[in-house]
């Protein structure tokens, strides 16, 4: 891949980051599920370049409480696995989408009917763990989300 400084997104794939065009990327994998949601997203939204990423991460959102209320262990475990990487690999966009564009959402009790949000505490990982519970503080003490 050639260098482009108009696309350091590309800079960053290739040197391991993930970037908001690439974010995508794994959880597709993770979670082929997804996939005809996230192609009615970029049917919908194919004549724009900067994607509202934030409404995508909340049909993912509503589609994992979907697979949480299925008892989909498997497919929460990976698609938890991504979002740990993007939590620690990603860049402050990826980090910043993970927390209050999932995260956030998974926490929203009115998203579930016979699930509940502290049931996808078994699923998270070291680092999207410590962002879930810095999102419960500010839900319930208005502490204000942001790194360490």
């Amino acid at each position: 891949m050639a260098e482009n400084p108009r696309f350091p997104e590309a800079i960053a794939l290739r040197s391991g980051g993930i970037t908001k065009l690439t974010m995508m990327d794994a959880v597709l994998e993770a979670c082929p599920s997804f996939v005809p949601q996230w192609t009615e997203f970029l049917e919908e939204w194919s004549d724009t370049d900067d994607k509202p990423l934030y409404l995508a991460l909340s049909a993912l959102a509503r589609h994992l409480i979907a697979l949480l209320a299925a008892e989909d262990r498997e497919g929460l475990s990976r698609v938890f696995a991504v979002v740990e990487r993007w939590h620690v690999e990603g860049d402050s966009n990826v980090k910043q989408a993970a927390t209050i564009g999932l995260l956030e959402d998974l926490q929203n009790s009115g998203l579930h009917g016979s699930t509940s949000p502290e049931q996808f505490e078994a699923f998270l990982l070291p680092e999207s763990l410590k962002w879930w519970r810095k999102v419960e503080r500010f839900w319930n003490h208005g502490e204000v989300i942001r790194e360490d």
